[in-house]
């Protein structure tokens, strides 16, 4: 652009945002780690049991100390007290539903490779089945052991029948 010239906004193009100060980066996974592992954390009794030392320390200190080394004051409805339970709760929220909905993720992922992993068993048994169809459709074609049995039965006493002469039993031909 020569010197002295006037820039002027296009219309046709986007305005690119100027930024004073830059916004802290941060990695969103370590993030969510962090946010998990504290709800876990504050889920569990050890936390619950520091907590209710934290406060009953808190309020017996300013309660039976001489006036000069109180923080908090009992005629003032330990508001300080009160003030850091609200920050610690609005820290708290969002933190547990960021694990929450990370949980959910991992959740919709597993629904995901149980359906995908379900889909397969479906079609593997879908597949076995016609293959044992086709097996039974072929055995049935097969002479069974039973049948052979029988049909060496039949020929031996029609052999045994020639041999001594006599017509073999149940067969209606003239031998010849």
């Amino acid at each position: 652009m020569p010197r002295g010239e006037v820039r002027r906004s296009r219309l046709d193009q986007p305005v690119s945002p100027r930024r004073i100060m830059r916004r802290p980066d941060y990695d969103p996974e370590t993030f969510g780690k962090l946010s998990e592992r504290f709800a876990r954390f504050m889920g569990t009794a050890k936390f619950i049991v520091a907590m209710t030392v934290f406060i009953t320390a808190w309020i017996i200190w300013n309660v039976l100390v001489p006036k000069g080394f109180r923080f908090d004051q009992y005629s003032n409805k330990f508001t300080l007290l009160t003030l850091l339970l609200s920050l610690q709760a609005s820290y708290a929220a969002p933190l547990i539903l960021l694990a929450q909905n990370r949980q959910a993720d991992r959740d919709r992922v597993q629904f995901e490779e149980d359906r995908n992993r379900n889909e397969r068993n479906i079609a593997d048994t879908e597949y076995l089945t016609r293959e044992v169809a086709a097996l039974r459709v072929a055995l049935g074609e097969v002479a069974t052991r039973d049948f052979m049995r029988g049909e060496l039965q039949r020929l031996l006493e029609e052999l045994d029948a020639r041999h001594d002469g006599e017509p073999p039993k149940g067969d209606a031909r003239p031998d010849g």
